[in-house]
Parts: structure tokens; sequence; C-alpha cells
């Protein structure tokens, strides 16, 4: 009656009445299914606005708008539970901006753990019907939607922990697992059907190798632990990563600054945590070795330990000894002039854990304990002088998380000019000292463990003005190359206990001693002194070998 009578407006209402009740799950006398019901209605609505366009009163056309979208997202949403999610891109491209966006986000993380080819009717249900990139602020691409995917990612979520808070640790460690898989959606090739598809193709792996870093840095702060079992994220990241890049002279130019840099960074990393997984690898061997009598070890388990030292010394020599640029290479120049009123900060969420891996809970107590040691950790001078400031709080999303903010002026050489330093500057040396777990002022071995980081310059009224991406890769730098020294003395002192005669602990002493290399002022006090117990390790291994070999060589 409504649709002969021309009275659409009640006709969309009477739909959406009937509509809603079904999602509401109200037991109402229905004449056919639930599912063509709703099918029906998404179609009435899309009819309407194709055949009205350029006749519908503003009042109707709101409705058709505001009630159409409801009728139509409730149509997606049915067609994506039923798994059809090469359907959903035409129906979700209907949409309004923020309304798709937001339903493509949705969908996308609820299907983050399921296979390959689910993921990619999804992908294909997108970039197939969404623009890559709009001019039209009222119409959603699939750009923005990424952009969305990605930020998401990094938020911190509610978690479900045990009454003791035993698995803190282990649920953090599966989120940086969540937050690698993410990357996926960005490795998709779109079909060569669409428009400029290896442009598209190539923007999203250069979006892919930016993030992809920003999450490396994040890994590599909470994989400082010397256990054999590897730490997942960094991984799976590389896993995903490692086809697509086999053809990126394809895809986009390396002349490109941004690009360019992007891609150093991605082999830094990759590169670390190649070294990392045969340091574990290495680190196995001798724990399992070390289960075991001396005597009852086979010369082929030996063997294979020794091999595993070997190589992670290879490798750690090949990271530390670079002539060209140094490993992961924090020098910058910044944006800004010194006349310039600039801050520099730098926010940090994690959680606080006991030397022995277990979560410690934050409470305001603590947090105001590690404020004063995080103050602490440089001079009261430079603490006005920087205008310092530091900020501790229990996080509103996660009871187990603390936020950190820093913030201090921006001076020459951090934060004005040239950063030569390649340490990250002030706020790096503070954060630091946090991660290292030697709070001065704090409880005796209790280290930060990251779960988001980041950095950026701001104004007077802390505005966000650029990022300060030297300042994390700097923070990165003063703790993976200490603790890769560090374990490749350890490698070191093994193969001289294996009777093994290179100088290679001697190679190590010097590398940290050059002033040259510049590894001295990275490390922390505590790492020095573990470094000098590794010294005279090394050298009472080199004295017991020469002892053992001087009857031989008479």
């Amino acid at each position: 009656m409504n649709l002969m009578s021309g009275n659409l407006a009640h006709l969309l209402d009477l739909l959406w009445s009937w509509l809603s009740s079904i999602e509401e799950g109200q037991n109402v006398l229905r004449s056919r299914d639930d599912s063509d019901m709703i099918r029906f209605g998404a179609h009435i609505v899309l009819v309407l606005r194709y055949l009205l366009s350029n006749e519908m009163e503003d009042e109707f056309e709101e409705k058709l708008v505001t009630v159409g979208d409801l009728i139509i997202n409730m149509y997606v949403r049915y067609l994506f539970s039923e798994g059809q999610e090469e359907l959903v891109g035409v129906y979700a491209s209907q949409l309004e901006r923020d309304v798709c966006i937001d339903l493509f986000v949705d969908m996308m993380e609820l299907r983050l753990n399921s296979s390959l080819h689910t993921m990619y009717k999804l992908f294909l249900s997108a970039v197939e019907y969404l623009p890559f990139s709009s001019g039209d602020v009222s119409k959603a691409c699939f750009e923005e939607i990424i952009e969305r995917v990605l930020s998401r990612s990094r938020e911190i979520k509610p978690h479900q922990y045990n009454e003791d808070f035993s698995d803190v640790a282990e649920q953090h460690h599966l989120q940086a697992l969540q937050k690698a898989m993410i990357i996926q959606w960005l490795c998709f090739t779109p079909p060569s059907s669409i428009p400029d598809f290896e442009m598209i193709t190539g923007k999203l792996l250069i979006r892919a190798l930016i993030h992809s870093n920003t999450l490396f840095r994040e890994f590599s702060l909470i994989s400082m632990r010397r256990v054999p079992e590897l730490p997942v994220g960094p991984h799976k990241l590389l896993a995903i990563l490692a086809e697509p890049l086999k053809q990126k002279e394809n895809l986009f130019s390396l002349e490109d600054q941004e690009v360019s840099d992007n891609l150093e960074e991605f082999e830094d990393w990759h590169e670390y945590y190649s070294l990392d997984a045969t340091y574990r690898g290495w680190l196995r061997c001798e724990m399992e070795n070390s289960s075991v009598p001396p005597e009852m070890l086979s010369a082929e388990e030996k063997d294979q330990a020794v091999a595993a030292a070997t190589q992670t010394l290879e490798l750690a020599f090949l990271l530390l000894e670079r002539e060209e640029r140094p490993w992961l290479n924090a020098v910058e120049t910044s944006p800004f002039e010194s006349s310039e009123l600039v801050f520099l900060e730098l926010h940090a969420t994690a959680i606080l854990c006991l030397p022995s891996g277990e979560c410690m809970t934050p409470d305001a107590t603590s947090c105001t304990a590690l404020t004063s040691a995080l103050y602490s950790t440089i001079s009261e001078e430079d603490v006005l002088h920087r205008q310092l400031k530091v900020e501790v709080k229990v996080s509103s999303k996660d009871p187990c998380c603390i936020e950190v903010a820093l913030r201090c002026l921006a001076t020459e050489g951090d934060g004005f000019g040239l950063h030569e330093a390649n340490d990250g500057g002030l706020l790096a040396a503070i954060m630091a000292a946090g991660f290292k777990g030697e709070l001065n002022r704090f409880q005796p071995g209790v280290s930060m463990e990251i779960s988001r980081l980041d950095a950026w310059y701001s104004d007077c009224h802390g505005s966000v003005e650029s990022t300060a991406a030297y300042i994390i890769r700097g923070l990165c730098r003063r703790c993976c190359l200490p603790e890769t020294i560090l374990r490749s003395m350890q490698a070191s002192i093994s193969l001289s206990e294996a009777g093994d005669s290179l100088d290679r602990c001697d190679k190590l002493i010097e590398l940290v001693a050059s002033s040259d290399s510049g590894m001295m002022h990275l490390f922390s006090q505590q790492q020095l002194q573990e470094f000098l117990i590794f010294e005279r390790e090394c050298f009472i291994c080199k004295m017991e070998l020469e002892e053992e070999q001087r009857p031989a060589d008479g």
C-alpha cells in the first residue's frame, strides 16, 4: 500500500521496523525467511536510490541515507556471517564513508585468523568496489580502511587474564603476533583488472615496509631475554613479507628517499632477527647439552653446538663491523630550526616485568616510584635545562599496563640540526634504563616490556608536528647493540671452552673500546659490568687453553 501510494518514507520505516526486530531476535510472525527479508530490504533501498537520485526531497533523501544505510549494513553483515566475503564490497560501497570504513575494519579484524583464501576474498571485495584513494571526503576508499586497520592493530586492547595474572606476559606476546599478522592485508596482490593495479600494489608494499619497521622496533624491545624460544611477532612478520619483497624492484622506485630508507631499515631488522634466531638456536643446544653429563654427549651434539656458536658470531660480526653505514642508523636532520620552540615526546605503553619474567601489576604507588626513577636517570641540571616532564599512570584500557609519557625541550643535536650521536638523544637514554631494568630508585631488576612506542616533535601546546623516528631507532640501538655484543661474548666463551683458539673475544673487546665504533656509550653501567665479567671468563679460558697446549707443543 505504501509503495502504491508513493509513501516511500513510511515504507522505509516499515522495512527497518521489520528488520530491526530480526536483528534484536524478537519473536514476531514473519511470512518469509529472515535472510530473504534482509536481502529484499537492501535491494529496495538500492533501487530507490538509483531511481530517485535526482528527484528526492531533502527530508526523504536524509531518511533514505540513514535508514537505508542501516538496512544495507545489516545485509552486508549477513553476507559476511555466511562466508560470502566476495559479495560484501558491492553493497558496502553504497554506504556512507564512515559507516563503510568502520564496517570493513571490523570485518578485516574478524577475519585476521582465517585462511589466506578467506582473507583474500575480503581484500578483493574491498579493492575492486572501492577507489584506492579518493578526493571525495564523503566516500570511503581502500587506503583509509587500511590506515584505520593498521592504527587499530597497535591500540591496547582489554584482555581477560587469569585471576593471579600469571598469563599477562604470554597474552602480550600473543598480541605481538596479531600485530604482525595485520601486515598480510598489505601483501595481497590486487587483480590486474582494476585501474593502476601495479601502482596500488607498490603503494601497499611501501606501506607494509613502513608499518613493519615500526613493529620491528617495538618487537626488538620485548625480545631481550636470553631464552631459546623465538619471539613470534618479528618472525611472523618476516615470513609474511618474504615473498612480496622479491618483487620490490618491479613495484616501486628505489630512488625515492622514503622507500630507500625504509628498505634499508627493513634489511637491518632482517639481519638482526636472523642473528637473534641463530643465537637462540645455539642457546637451545647449550641448554640441552648442559642437561646431559659431558661424558654422555656425542661428538655430533658437541659439533652442533660449536657450529651454532660459530654461526652466531659470524652473523654478529657482520652486523657489528659494518663500514658503509651503522646498523639501524639513527643519524637524522631535524625538520625544524633552532629559533623555533619545539619539544620532543616519547610515549610508551608497557608492562612491568620481574626478573623471573612474571608481570608486576602496577598501581598508583609503583607509578609514582617509576616516575621518580625515570627523572633520576639524568642530572638535575639536564632536567631543568631540557624542561623534562615525566608522567606514568596505569592504562585505562588494561590494568596490567602502564602508560609512560616523556617530554623535553629540543636542543642542538637532539631535536635541532643533525643528530650525530646516533643514540636517540635524551629521551631514548631515559627510556633505555627502564627497558634494561636498571632504574636506581625503582625495584631492582624490574624492567618495562613494550606494547606500543611512539615519538614525535610537538609545539608548546602539545600538538603533534611530525614523527621523530630517530629517537626510537636510537633507543633500539641502545638496547639491541649492547645485548648483541653480550650474547656474542657468551658464544665466544662457549667456543673457547670447546677448544677454539680464535681470538673472537678480543675482537669484541676492541670493538667496544674503540672510539670509532661508538659502542661504549650505548652500554649501561650494569651491562659494562657484565661485559667485564665475560671478558674475565674469556681470559681464563684462553689461559687454560694455552696451558693445555704447552705439553703438546713441548
